[in-house]
């Protein structure tokens, strides 16, 4: 089933793109004219990230001189919290990319004698302080991704000390502002070079990552065991294979979407609850443009699939029933008409606020702030109440747990209606799923103990 959505544009008198809107409103944009573009793609800005502290939301947004950190959690009198000068600038620079751990955010980008920078949140919004600045490690990268169960950080693409990058895996559970070399695949891998190869992005969950890896499909690899790395699963050929850019996994781990990043290309959802069989179950794609419209990057909170879009802005659906999914909304935040073999317009999503913020960057509009008025899943609701959400409830075999606030591991405990714990875990950034097979029928509630000290409670029945 492929959804197909009859967009109709107007034109301005001055003949640029009309931006349109379904079910979202823009609450705040920001852009810097003074700032150069890139000589490659005409991009000013590239990614964006979030970043909540103290009931505090930050937006962070990456540009060809650095990267820009606001405070938004007044919309209507948000402030520049913070600027943090790349170590490489210019027009040559393209990319950059976040990823946040223990208050800390890491900064990488793909172009120049770059670095890894790690930045310290805690301080905001008086300051966000470079804490490490460093490029005998990594070079550049083109994405990275935290595991923050083990506290691993993943970089793909770029460069580091030992030359050319696939994939390299660093350490930083020990510190989290003193990486620790642990592999490069190239190098490291028996298996990797001949088998995987180049890995443009990456999603990892409890040491399993899901490698997109360009024109070679999606490889599934457990990172468990280090000493003894294991392949497990792949998709190599599939319908409107291109190059397969970005993915997100669904809080249920049962299935995986992923964007090819090629004119006309939908969006793959992928299941993946049988790794020797990993299958495409539906796709999702729109009419706007079908010969030229680009999937870029893409993010599940809950059920909600946040697809950017070049040149047609940001795309929101409903996946509840993978066999049916719905749109929810979308906002157009490009001016750029479509151009074959041209990548302009919007960049990247952030949905992971707390207050249900959407943060989205453009390659040349800058940052956009969106409110939805579309049904957002419950985890966007206050903090105290919402910092995890918890299904299906009633459960049978196992409830997943989707976290939206937490840049480190917390502990969670069950208990049964005679308030005995009958199990303890950690919970990663995101979801986890519980199995509950070994629990008896009837009610239960599940408990975390939030940073701030205060204890976050939810019952639920196991069948």
């Amino acid at each position: 089933m492929r959804i197909l959505l009859i967009i109709t544009l107007s034109l301005l008198a001055y003949a640029s793109k009309a931006q349109s809107s379904l079910n979202m409103s823009l609450a705040y944009q920001w852009s810097d004219p003074t700032l150069v573009s890139s000589s490659a793609h005409d991009n000013t800005y590239n990614e964006v990230w979030g970043y909540e502290k103290d009931g505090r939301e930050y937006a962070i947004i990456g540009s060809t001189a650095g990267t820009h950190i606001f405070d938004i959690t007044d919309i209507n009198n948000v402030d520049t919290a913070y600027f943090i000068p790349g170590k490489s600038q210019g027009a040559h620079i393209i990319h950059r990319d976040y990823d946040t751990y223990r208050d800390h955010l890491y900064i990488v980008a793909d172009e120049g004698i770059s670095s890894l920078q790690i930045a310290d949140l805690s301080f905001l919004p008086d300051s966000a302080p470079v804490v490490y600045d460093n490029n005998a490690l990594i070079v550049r990268s083109h994405n990275i991704f935290i595991d923050t169960t083990a506290g691993n950080l993943y970089t793909c693409g770029g460069a580091t000390n030992l030359g050319s990058n696939y994939l390299s895996v660093y350490s930083l559970s020990a510190n989290p502002i003193n990486p620790q070399f642990v592999m490069n695949c190239n190098n490291d891998v028996p298996f990797w070079t001949a088998n995987i190869g180049y890995v443009h992005d990456i999603y990892v969950q409890n040491d399993t990552a899901y490698c997109n890896a360009g024109p070679a499909g999606l490889f599934v690899v457990d990172f468990s065991n280090m000493a003894n790395v294991q392949s497990v699963g792949s998709l190599t050929s599939y319908a409107q294979q291109g190059y397969n850019h970005s993915g997100w996994l669904h809080p249920s781990g049962d299935y995986y979407a992923l964007a090819d990043e090629d004119h006309g290309m939908d969006v793959k959802i992928v299941d993946v609850t049988n790794f020797s069989n990993i299958t495409v179950i539906d796709t999702v794609g729109y009419n706007v443009d079908e010969s030229l419209s680009i999937p870029h990057n893409l993010i599940f909170k809950g059920d909600d699939l946040y697809v950017s879009y070049y040149f047609d802005g940001l795309y929101v659906f409903n996946t509840a029933d993978p066999n049916n999914i719905s749109l929810q909304g979308y906002y157009d935040t490009s001016t750029r008409t479509h151009q074959a073999g041209k990548y302009e317009g919007n960049w990247g999503v952030y949905p992971f606020l707390p207050s249900g913020k959407i943060l989205a960057s453009d390659m040349q509009e800058g940052l956009f702030v969106f409110d939805t008025s579309f049904p957002i899943s419950v985890e966007d609701h206050k903090k105290e109440e919402l910092a995890f959400i918890a299904y299906p409830n009633p459960a049978t075999n196992s409830i997943t747990v989707t976290t939206t606030i937490f840049d480190e591991p917390v502990s969670y405990s069950i208990y049964d209606v005679n308030g005995k714990s009958v199990k303890q875990g950690v919970l990663t950034r995101y979801q986890t799923k519980i199995d509950l097979d070994d629990f008896n029928s009837g009610f239960y509630v599940f408990s975390i103990t939030q940073q701030n000290g205060k204890v976050v409670a939810k019952k639920f029945i196991k069948q």
